[in-house]
């Protein structure tokens, strides 16, 4: 295994440190985003992309393809990280499934990502939601791959049954950090939970490929950071994703440190040799970034669209 080479950890005061050259992206506004801001818009839709302040959306509307949240904008749950807003979300939008897919073929996209903000208002976590979008999207777009990014649901197997049910082409759900963090970075989640979750995706459809990322710099050590990638490997996932966490604003989790593009580079060798199928680790990777493109280079045969 090749080492992950250490750097000296420094702690950073909110906001005061700029970031780093290799973190600075271009202001988004070419053609291709502005027609899929406008087609989102039109369909009464939202974007993971807008709402969690994503680095690369200029680099992926532009490109034609953004993750689309369903189940509205508004999360149940305030994890330290994340930007989307939180409260009491209204009521439940049956129709949602069907803009979804129109969206999706007006896009002409080869490969669609659906995730959500989390309902734990839901019985069903929405997975009923999630479900008649895959199911609407393979109707109205024969031959699109569809990727759904989901929450833990609270541990509803049931619930869980009637996604994979629908055969997601890629399941991804992520564990986001440590488990020594959860009570910081994702104080309504249990990190066994996310495990058995991915988990129990592979058995209930084997030919689903099962993914989930995380985020570095919160303050997680080298040893917990590859003891999580040994765990999800026990829960053979195929697909990972590692990336910087990025401090949404003053009120989010502040960042203890920035790693190098090497250590990155470092990281997703020692993933590979752990036996994941394909790796995407960078400063600005996130869940769903070049999606298609290294979904298709690591699961291969697997891979149906």
């Amino acid at each position: 295994m090749q080492p992950v080479p250490t750097y000296p950890r420094k702690s950073l005061p909110p906001n005061a440190e700029p970031k780093p050259e290799w973190l600075k992206v271009r202001f988004p506004g070419g053609p291709s985003y502005l027609r899929l801001r406008r087609l989102v818009r039109e369909e009464r839709l939202h974007t993971v992309c807008e709402e969690a302040r994503c680095p690369n959306i200029g680099e992926c509307w532009e490109q034609g393809t953004a993750t689309l949240l369903l189940l509205g904008d508004v999360c149940t749950r305030a994890c330290g990280f994340c930007a989307i807003s939180t409260g009491r979300p209204k009521g439940l939008d049956l129709e949602e499934p069907e803009r979804v897919a129109r969206t999706v073929q007006q896009l002409d996209l080869r490969h669609a990502v659906l995730t959500s903000v989390t309902r734990d208002d839901l019985p069903d976590g929405g997975a009923s939601i999630f479900a008649a979008s895959i199911v609407r999207i393979r109707e109205l777009h024969p031959g699109c791959a569809v990727e759904v990014l989901i929450p833990d649901l609270q541990g509803n197997w049931s619930a869980l049954e009637t996604i994979m049910a629908a055969r997601p082409d890629v399941l991804n759900h992520n564990v986001e950090t440590v488990p020594r963090l959860y009570g910081r970075v994702r104080p309504k989640a249990i990190y066994a939970q996310s495990l058995d979750l991915l988990r129990r995706a592979r058995e209930l459809a084997p030919e689903s490929i099962t993914k989930s990322g995380v985020m570095v710099g919160l303050g997680e050590s080298l040893d917990e950071l590859l003891q999580l990638l040994r765990d999800l490997r026990a829960a053979e996932v195929e697909v990972l994703t590692v990336g910087q966490y990025l401090r949404p604003s003053a009120w989010h989790l502040p960042i203890v440190r920035y790693y190098a593009p090497e250590e990155f580079h470092a990281l997703r060798d020692t993933a590979l040799s752990f036996g994941f199928r394909h790796v995407e680790a960078g400063p600005l990777v996130r869940s769903s970034y070049h999606a298609a493109e290294h979904v298709t280079a690591g699961a291969g045969a697997n891979y149906t669209s």
